[in-house]
């Protein structure tokens, strides 16, 4: 399947209603895959926890970010979409204080 990039969202949308992700990233770093693809465009990742105001990230949530770069560097890879092709769902999800500049990616090990 060709997809176009990644969507993330946070577990307190309320849209997501334990649906709307492909992988949901807990705060114990599981990973757990959701049993049918959710959208045929884009792979819907969701983070366990509050983005909606974090001013500094707390340890367990770096770790979550952790895990998300790799799985998006593994997805990107699979599937051939650019690991600069990641969204947030809506301006309030993942949180208007989401930390995308910790989201830096790059397979070339260069800064982009």
């Amino acid at each position: 399947m060709d997809y176009l990039g990644i969507v993330i969202h946070h577990s307190i949308c309320p849209s997501i209603n334990g649906k709307g992700y492909d992988y949901y990233i807990t705060k114990d770093l599981s990973i757990i895959p959701a049993p049918d693809a959710f959208d045929k465009e884009f792979i819907h990742i969701c983070l366990e926890g509050d983005f909606t105001e974090v001013k500094e990230l707390p340890l367990a949530n770096r770790e979550q970010l952790f895990i998300l770069k790799k799985l998006i560097l593994r997805l990107s890879a699979l599937h051939g979409f650019s690991t600069h092709d990641v969204y947030g769902h809506t301006l309030d999800c993942p949180g208007g204080d989401f930390p995308w500049y910790d989201l830096v990616i790059s397979s070339d090990n260069v800064y982009h």
